[in-house]
C-alpha cells in the first residue's frame, strides 16, 4: 500500500464551525460513523462503523505507518478525528509528514477552499453530492427533540435507512471527487518545500496554545456586568425601549436636532466634535456598549481544550492569491491594540474579578477588556514568550525586488524608512520628533498607501483626511511619492508588461528574478523562492479606462467564484506579500524545534525556556533565505509573560 484516500463523516454534540475540530472531538460523544477510503487509487469502500462494522487492519495499520501517504480534503479534520479514534489523548495526534491534503493542492492552484466549490471549477465527472448538507444536519447534528420523534436528540442510522444508504453513497463520492482533483491537478505537483511548510505550519496547529482561563471567565462576567450598566444608563437619559437599536437611537438623536446616516465608530467620533453636553453622554455611553470585546473572549472559551491550549488557529494557504495564512476561530490575524501604561495591573484587576476597580481606575470597561484579549495568551508553567516582528518587511521587500537603491542604503544603516521617504519627497532632513518631524506622518501615510500604484483614493483610504492632510495636497504627494522611487514605478510597469506577454503570446520571461508563464490555461508567476503564484484562466480584457488589463477567476470581495481583473501594481502586491509570507515561512522552518505556538503577520511567538536569548531569536530571524540575495532584513522583539503590542 502506497497511498490511501480517505473520507470520514462524524457525530458530535459539540458545533464544529464554532470549536473547531480539536475541541469538537473531544466531547465524550464524539464518534466516526463512515469511514471510506481508496486503496493506490482503486475502488472507494465505504466502512458503517455505526453500524457496527470495522475498519481493515491493514488500513488502520496504514493510518499509523509513515511511509503510507494519507490523502484527504481538508485533511487536518481527518487526522485530528482519527487520532482521537486510535486513543490518542488530548495534545497528542498523529503526525503530519506522512498527511497530504488536497484542498490545499487546490489553493495552490488559486481554486476554491471547498471540495465543492474546486469540483465546480475543475468540471469534475464525479461532483460532491448536493443532498449532504441535509444528511449531515440530519445525522452528524443533535436533533431537537419532537413529539413525532419520541423526544430524541440524536437521528440513528436506523430511524431513516433510506437517508443513511445515501449518506454512505455521499461518503463515498466525497472520495471520488477528491481522487478526481488530483488525477485533474497531477501536472501541477506541489513542491516538497511546500509540504514541508504545510507539516509545520500543522505542527504549530496541533501545538496550540495556552489560554488563561480565569482571566477570560472573569472578562466575559465583567463585559455582562458592564453592558448592563451602560445600557441602563442610557435607557435612564433616552427612555428607548432597545438602545442597541440603531433605529431607535437615530430616531431619538433627530428628535434631539442631530441628523445622522450612522453610528459607526467614525460617524459618532464625528458627531461628538459638538454635539451638547446631554447628547454626547448618550453618544459616548453608546460608543462604549458598541465596543464587542466579549467576542473574542468567548471564541477563546469555546476553542480551549481540556488542556487549557486553544488549537488549529491558522489556515495554510488560506489567502488564495499570496498563500498567506488566515485565522481560524479565535482570528487572530484581528486582534485590538493594546496602550495601556499598565497592562498588567489592569489584567490583574480583571483576573481577580474586581469590577469596582477596574471601573474606578479606567472608565471604560469595554475598551479595557478589549486592550487585554491579547494578554489572554499566556506561555506553559516555567516559560516565557519571545515575540520577534520583521520590521517595514514589504517595504524591505519592494526596494529588493525594484532595485530602489536610496531606500535599501537606509535600511543598511538601520534607519526610519518612513523619515527618509518624507526626505525623499519634500526634499528636506526629516527626523522623528526633531528637525520636520511633522512631515514623518506624510511620508508614512505616503509608504502605506502608494506602494502598489494606489493614488488619491488610497490615501483617503488609509484616513490621510483624518491625519489633518487637505484634500488639494493629495495629488502633490502622490507625485512626490512616485518622483521619489521611480524604479518602483517602473517595476509595476515591467510586471504588467511581462504578465500581458505571458496571457498575450504563451511567452515565458524571467525578469526582476521573477518568472512569468501561461500553460494550460493558468497564469503563473515563479517567485525567487520557487513557489509559484497561480491565476485561473487569465485573458486580456479591457479596463474602465480603455486600457488593456488581465483578467481571471478567482473568489472576488463577495466570496464569490467570479472574473476578476488585475494590473501591473496589483500582481507586484501579491508578488511582495507572498514573498513577505515565504520569508516568515523561512524563519519558522530555522525555529522548528523552539516551540512556536503562534504567528500573526509577519510576527512570530516563540514558548520558550527561560534561558532562551531574545538577541539570537532576532538575529536567526534577520537572516535572509539563500534565494534572496542582497535582501535585508530585520526583526525586533521583546519577552514578556503574557502576549502583548510592545
Amino acid at each position: 500500500m502506497k497511498t490511501l484516500s480517505i473520507d470520514i463523516e462524524t457525530y458530535s454534540d459539540v458545533p464544529l464551525p464554532k470549536t473547531g475540530v480539536y475541541r469538537y472531538c473531544e466531547s465524550p460523544n464524539f464518534e466516526i460513523l463512515l469511514f471510506a477510503y481508496s486503496v493506490d487509487n482503486g475502488p472507494v469502500q465505504v466502512v458503517d462503523l455505526a453500524c457496527g462494522e470495522m475498519i481493515p487492519p491493514d488500513v488502520k495499520n496504514a493510518l499509523e505507518d509513515e511511509s503510507v501517504i494519507k490523502w484527504a480534503f481538508n485533511a487536518s479534520f481527518e487526522r485530528i478525528c482519527l487520532s482521537r479514534f486510535l486513543g490518542y489523548p488530548t495534545g497528542e495526534y498523529l503526525d503530519p509528514e506522512s498527511w497530504r491534503c488536497s484542498m490545499i493542492w487546490a489553493a495552490t492552484m488559486g481554486l476554491p477552499l471547498s471540495l465543492e466549490g474546486v469540483g465546480a471549477v475543475l468540471g469534475l465527472e464525479k461532483q460532491k453530492l448536493a443532498e449532504g448538507k441535509d444528511l449531515i444536519k440530519y445525522f452528524c447534528q443533535p436533533c431537537a427533540p419532537t413529539k413525532s420523534n419520541g423526544g430524541r436528540t440524536r437521528n440513528l442510522p436506523f430511524h431513516a435507512p433510506d437517508k443513511w444508504a445515501m449518506f454512505k453513497k455521499y461518503n463515498i463520492r466525497d472520495v471520488e471527487t477528491e481522487m478526481g482533483i488530483q488525477q485533474k491537478l497531477h501536472r501541477f505537483p506541489v513542491p516538497d518545500f511546500v509540504w514541508d511548510e504545510y507539516h509545520l505550519d500543522q505542527e504549530i496547529n496541533d501545538r496550540g496554545v495556552r489560554l488563561d482561563m480565569e482571566l477570560v471567565k472573569q472578562a466575559i462576567e465583567m463585559d455582562d456586568k458592564s453592558r448592563e450598566e451602560l445600557t441602563a444608563a442610557i435607557k435612564d437619559i433616552t427612555h428607548l425601549e432597545n438602545p442597541n437599536s440603531v433605529l431607535q437611537m437615530k430616531q431619538w438623536l433627530s428628535e434631539h436636532g442631530v441628523e445622522t446616516d450612522s453610528l459607526d465608530k467614525k460617524a459618532v467620533a464625528e458627531l461628538l466634535k459638538d454635539a451638547p453636553e446631554e447628547l454626547a453622554e448618550v453618544l459616548t455611553l453608546r460608543q462604549q456598549l458598541a465596543k464587542s470585546s466579549v467576542r473574542k473572549y468567548q471564541a477563546m472559551e469555546k476553542t480551549v481544550c481540556s488542556d487549557g491550549r486553544a488549537r488549529g488557529m491558522f489556515q495554510f494557504y488560506g489567502a488564495n492569491r499570496t498563500g498567506r495564512f488566515s485565522g481560524r476561530n479565535i482570528q487572530l490575524q484581528n486582534l485590538p491594540q493594546n496602550h495601556l501604561p499598565d497592562l498588567a495591573e489592569a489584567r490583574g484587576l480583571v483576573r481577580s474579578g474586581d469590577f469596582d476597580g477596574v471601573k474606578l481606575l479606567y472608565e471604560d470597561v469595554p475598551d479595557t477588556l478589549s486592550q487585554l484579549i491579547r494578554t489572554a495568551f499566556i506561555p506553559r508553567e516555567g516559560a516565557k514568550f519571545l515575540v520577534a516582528d520583521f520590521s517595514a518587511i514589504e517595504a524591505r521587500v519592494i526596494a529588493w525586488f525594484a532595485g530602489e537603491t536610496w531606500r535599501q542604503d537606509v535600511f543598511a544603516k538601520g534607519g526610519d524608512i518612513y523619515c527618509a521617504s518624507a526626505s525623499q519627497m519634500f526634499k528636506v532632513p526629516v527626523e522623528k520628533h526633531g528637525i520636520n518631524g511633522h512631515l514623518r506622518q506624510k511620508g508614512k501615510i505616503a509608504e502605506l498607501a502608494l506602494g502598489y500604484g494606489g493614488s488619491v483614493g488610497a490615501l483617503k483610504a488609509m484616513g490621510a483626511l483624518d491625519m489633518g492632510l487637505t484634500e488639494d495636497e493629495l495629488p502633490a504627494l502622490v507625485d512626490a511619492w512616485r518622483q521619489s522611487n521611480p524604479r518602483i514605478v517602473e517595476f509595476w510597469w515591467a510586471v504588467d508588461r511581462a504578465v500581458t506577454e505571458a496571457v498575450r503570446y504563451k511567452h515565458t520571461t524571467t525578469d526582476y528574478g521573477l518568472t512569468f508563464s501561461c500553460r494550460s490555461g493558468m497564469l503563473f508567476i515563479t517567485l525567487p523562492s520557487g513557489r509559484n503564484l497561480a491565476y485561473v484562466k487569465p485573458k486580456l480584457g479591457t479596463n474602465k479606462f480603455g486600457g488593456t488589463c488581465i483578467t481571471y477567476e478567482g473568489i472576488g470581495s463577495t466570496k464569490k467564484w467570479e472574473r476578476l481583473e488585475s494590473y501591473g501594481p496589483k500582481f507586484v502586491e501579491n508578488i511582495v506579500q507572498a514573498t513577505a509570507r515565504d520569508i516568515l515561512c523561512y524563519a519558522m522552518q530555522t525555529f522548528r524545534n523552539c516551540s512556536v505556538v503562534m504567528h500573526i503577520h509577519d510576527e512570530l511567538v516563540i514558548e520558550a525556556d527561560p534561558r532562551m536569548s531574545l538577541k539570537a531569536v532576532c538575529e536567526q530571524m534577520g537572516r535572509t533565505p539563500p534565494w534572496a540575495k542582497g535582501l535585508l532584513l530585520r526583526a525586533d522583539g521583546y519577552e514578556t509573560p503574557f502576549y502583548k503590542k510592545d
